[in-house]
């Protein structure tokens, strides 16, 4: 039996840039409801949802964590409370993956921001992450008792970077150390947080000093609100007075078409204004029923099917994480989108093709778990033990197959080497590197077919840092680690084409492939393509998909250093067979072979990885910082003041950053901090393309 309707569901993440508070807020979230009876801390390493020893130690989020509360609002007498499944997702950019794959299987999310700094860089890449899965959204500017805090002046930073279409329906009263509480501009009350935790919520009028503000703040809400509704804005040009009611409708209906997003205020350390930020999720976020159908296809026909969020639907479920656990083995991570699950029943992962038990179904609340009999449409919970499903997979009822769009991820642009320190270590190491595969789709492992190495893969230091960390501690492996690599990539310019032959005559059954290849340029990020161009049989059909794997094959070697080759065309247009000796190895071989020479003739380029800097640094270091940035070949695109800060945007090489903390550090008396993205890649410069053909930066 359902215990809650799906109208009282709010699946959210918190999202926002490194040490903006999503975690403190999430604490104080966990505090309010009822889930924990004593305030966690990141400086003190006892929040609930960082659980990880490398979470605790460093005062960051590494995995997201799935946790289920419960929350009243006290505006609506006589209703049920709401049941609210949040994801607190982490803010580096190393674990980017976590967040993308949290924002596909939410419903609404919550992004948190500094009330001194504003929007910073990885603000703008969930932001960006939560456009691309049309995630309605509401913000909380924190911090407002900071030294600095500006709620004019962060609201300013979301208009300009952000979106034009962010409403404030809260006002700070007071600022920096004299931050006392909030002003809702919907009820034109102010509102103080009193006692040990902030729990008693007084609701007063609003100071003398500020009420002509609030007025104009309010004018400026109504405003905006009225004119997403057409019977408000009757009313408002009509110069009728407007329920609160009617407002709270008309908002919420407009965040939900992401028309305008809320943004309140408050600071979470201090517990100010964390229970009016639940009431706004309750208000203004939606429940299951309020998106459109989940759509994904049919497995055998390819045509596009829609599931309603609806117990009475075909079950269909995505799973969006895998996580090792210590004491129950693997846990797989998934959003029910229609019908029920009951455990001991079967289902069917259409991605893999295999039917897969579900023996417990377990409701998360970070690393803790409670055991459920049944989950419904709407509901977030996880398994254990499920054989052959990855993140991104699809489960589903077998009489009614259906394939969920997948999650797709960025690829790695970091890479060291890896080998155990003995050899009793190494099938350990092996399966401990399948395990953090499996759970991390941006940390991948490949063998070097020439020094028969282990390369592991990643999206930056901190993150490859973690997962040895992690190997050390949860498989008690210690294994010698090689110096960072840049994942290079190779390109062409031009358009060329080659014919690839390999014919072998030996005693018995010869072997004949023969090809003809064009390859042509794609634009930066296009990806690959193969085009098919046979006809009149010159290629016998069962062979194409041999010319396919082989150019694939050939692509992954390079023609320059080694890197694989991205970013082009590759149309097979003729060729010839013969009848006896042809086969699907020789036209692999003839593929590889035509590839080799087609791009040697193509221009072929170095790429490497671009990255996005944003260096904060006390003004009297700016020269300083400047002038070893140039040095590594950076490229400064904007500076910008922030109190008595300098703020840097630079696009450097990633070759050119390793190491780069230490020296900052150095630079600036330990005072100057940085965060680092991937942007894009480029073209490598001759001589430094030299250098790594020659093998100096290998």
């Amino acid at each position: 039996m359902r215990d809650y309707p799906l109208e009282k569901y709010r699946n959210i993440g918190i999202i926002a840039h490194i040490d903006a508070g999503k975690t403190t807020t999430t604490e104080r979230i966990l505090f309010y409801t009822g889930i924990t009876h004593k305030i966690g801390s990141v400086d003190k390493g006892t929040t609930i949802t960082d659980w990880m020893a490398q979470e605790r130690e460093r005062g960051i989020t590494i995995t997201s964590a799935a946790i289920t509360c419960f929350w009243s609002v006290a505006d609506l007498k006589g209703e049920k409370e709401f049941k609210i499944n949040i994801i607190d997702t982490p803010g580096h950019i190393d674990f980017t993956a976590e967040v993308q794959r949290s924002l596909r299987v939410l419903d609404g999310g919550v992004v948190v921001f500094d009330g001194v700094a504003g929007v910073e860089p990885q603000s703008e890449t969930v932001w960006r992450q939560a456009d691309k899965f049309n995630v309605p959204r509401i913000c909380f500017i924190n911090k407002m008792d900071r030294m600095g805090a500006d709620f004019e002046k962060s609201l300013k930073s979301i208009w300009e970077k952000l979106s034009p279409n962010a409403v404030a329906i809260q006002l700070p009263i007071g600022t920096e150390e004299k931050f006392e509480g909030i002003i809702d501009l919907l009820k034109m009350k102010a509102v103080r947080f009193e006692g040990d935790s902030g729990e008693i919520i007084k609701q007063e009028d609003i100071p003398s000093d500020l009420l002509e503000k609030a007025k104009d703040w309010r004018k400026k809400m109504v405003e905006k609100i009225a004119a997403e509704d057409e019977e408000l804005l009757e009313k408002y040009l009509a110069k009728e007075e407007i329920s609160i009611d009617g407002l709270r409708k008309a908002l919420r209906k407009a965040t939900l078409d992401y028309k305008l997003i809320p943004v309140l205020c408050g600071s979470s350390l201090k517990n100010k204004g964390v229970q009016s930020l639940l009431d706004a999720v309750v208000y203004y976020l939606p429940h299951p029923l309020d998106l459109p159908p989940v759509k994904g296809t049919d497995p055998k026909s390819g045509k596009l099917i829609e599931r309603k969020s609806d117990d009475s639907e075909p079950f269909s479920a995505l799973v969006f994480k895998i996580a090792s656990d210590p004491y129950v083995g693997t846990l797989s991570y998934f959003r029910v989108y229609s019908g029920m699950l009951k455990k001991g029943s079967y289902v069917f992962n259409t991605t893999s093709g295999e039917k897969e038990r579900i023996g417990r179904i377990l409701r998360m609340h970070a690393d803790k778990r409670e055991d459920i009999d049944e989950i419904f449409a709407g509901d977030i919970a996880s398994t254990v033990g499920l054989k052959n499903t990855s993140t991104g997979h699809t489960l589903c009822d077998k009489n009614k197959p259906v394939v969920l769009e997948k999650i797709t991820f960025p690829e790695p642009v970091i890479s060291i080497r890896i080998e155990p320190k003995n050899k009793i270590d190494e099938e350990k190491m092996n399966v401990a590197l399948k395990r953090l595969s499996e759970e991390d789709p941006t940390f991948r492992v490949k063998g070097d077919e020439e020094t028969g190495e282990t390369i592991i893969s990643g999206m930056g230091e901190l993150h490859l840092e973690i997962i040895v960390d992690r190997m050390k501690r949860e498989f008690k492996i210690e294994g010698n680690i090689g110096k960072p690599q840049v994942a290079y990539k190779e390109t062409i310019k031009a358009s060329a084409e080659a014919e690839g032959k390999y014919i072998r005559q030996s005693g018995g059954r010869g072997q004949y492939g023969h090809v003809w290849i064009k390859l042509e340029p794609k634009d930066r990020g296009k990806g690959f393509e193969f085009i098919d161009k046979i006809k009149g049989g010159t290629i016998p059909r069962e062979f194409i998909p041999a010319v396919e794997k082989g150019i694939k094959e050939a692509m992954e070697r390079g023609v320059i250093a080694g890197y694989p080759l991205i970013d082009f065309s590759a149309t097979l247009y003729d060729g010839s067979f013969h009848e006896v000796d042809s086969s699907e190895f020789a036209f692999k071989i003839a593929a590889s072979i035509a590839l080799q020479q087609a791009a040697k003739r193509a221009k072929p380029v170095l790429l490497e990885p671009i990255m996005n800097l944003e260096v904060v640094v006390p003004s009297e270091f700016f020269g300083d910082v400047i002038g070893d940035l140039s040095a590594r070949r950076g490229k400064i695109k904007e500076t910008k003041d922030r109190l008595n800060l300098k703020i840097i945007e630079a696009n450097v090489p990633l070759a050119e950053m390793f190491g780069y903390a230490t020296t900052l550090r150095s630079l600036t008396e330990g005072r100057g901090t940085f965060t680092m993205e991937f942007d894009y890649y480029n073209n490598v410069p001759q001589n430094i393309t030299q250098e790594i053909i020659e093998g100096k930066r290998k």
